[in-house]
């Protein structure tokens, strides 16, 4: 079953009246503590609300899920970017030794690799690579956390593409240089939860100069995939209070390799030209 961002607490209410006793108890909860559920087992909701752990599992095969699991991860993807730094912080220190707070974060981001692995389009990551290729000019834009990975991209693209620019951070700087942005040039826009205001009214201000936008985000529901032109996803979680960027950088050293694959000769004059001068400038030991 999938939903738009938002819709699982909606349909929840609008089918709540249609619910058994038992049921209606764990919508309660759900509604009113989805911060909490979205991190609970089935054994924690069950224990917490004073019901079986087979009502949990009907309660969400009730509102046309496959089980407990596709509840909770419709609940993550329509929430997520509600989540306050606190919450993230809060669910984190409760009831959860060190050790098991390390490799559960370091499991997440492994089965996040595996999950956009899962979900990529080869063609697609194609098809952007071309795109990029043929532009006259790339700008990218990346916000908050998602400047890292914007800094990240535009390191390696200048190897590639001889006009690249990483947007600065301040508002007043980044509609500075939107404004030098032709119909010929591509942006690149990066952005995961929670979603950067700022990265949103500056590419929708571009799709009026009718820039071609390509997004680099987490889920079909995002702000960025629903405006951009092409998108690709990375799997994206928000199991504590640090961004993971694990998966958007995976995503991203692919995007980067997929290019590489398209300009073979370029690359190594530019890299024999760029050795040279390391060498002279005693720029590595």
């Amino acid at each position: 079953m999938t939903m738009t961002q938002e819709d699982t607490l909606k349909d929840l209410s609008t089918k709540y009246a249609r619910l058994s006793k038992g049921h209606k108890r764990i919508a309660d909860y759900v509604m009113g503590n989805y911060d909490k559920v979205i991190f609970m087992t089935v054994h924690e909701l069950s224990t917490t609300v004073g019901i079986s752990e087979s009502t949990v599992v009907r309660f969400a095969h009730s509102l046309g899920y496959d089980g407990y699991p596709s509840f909770q991860k419709s609940l993550q993807e329509s929430i997520k970017n509600r989540l306050t730094t606190l919450q993230r912080l809060e669910y984190m220190n409760t009831g959860q030794q060190e050790g098991n707070v390390i490799t559960k974060i370091m499991h997440s981001d492994i089965r996040n690799i595996q999950d956009t692995i899962t979900n990529m389009s080869l063609d697609r990551m194609k098809d952007i690579a071309d795109t990029i290729h043929q532009a006259e000019h790339v700008y990218i834009f990346g916000l908050r956390s998602s400047r890292i990975l914007a800094d990240y991209l535009g390191f390696y693209l200048k190897f590639m593409h001889s006009s690249v620019t990483v947007l600065p951070q301040g508002v007043n700087d980044t509609y500075d240089e939107l404004i030098n942005i032709q119909s010929k040039d591509v942006m690149i826009a990066i952005s995961f939860p929670r979603y950067s205001t700022h990265t949103i009214t500056a590419i929708e201000h571009l799709k009026t100069k009718r820039v071609e936008v390509i997004g680099i985000t987490d889920s079909y529901q995002s702000p960025i995939a629903r405006i951009a032109d092409k998108f690709i996803l990375a799997n994206f979680n928000v199991d504590t209070f640090v961004d993971s960027l694990t998966a958007p950088m995976s995503l991203i050293n692919a995007l980067i390799v997929t290019m590489s694959l398209g300009c073979k000769g370029n690359m190594e004059k530019r890299f024999n030209e760029l050795e040279e001068l390391w060498k002279d400038q005693g720029t590595y030991i």
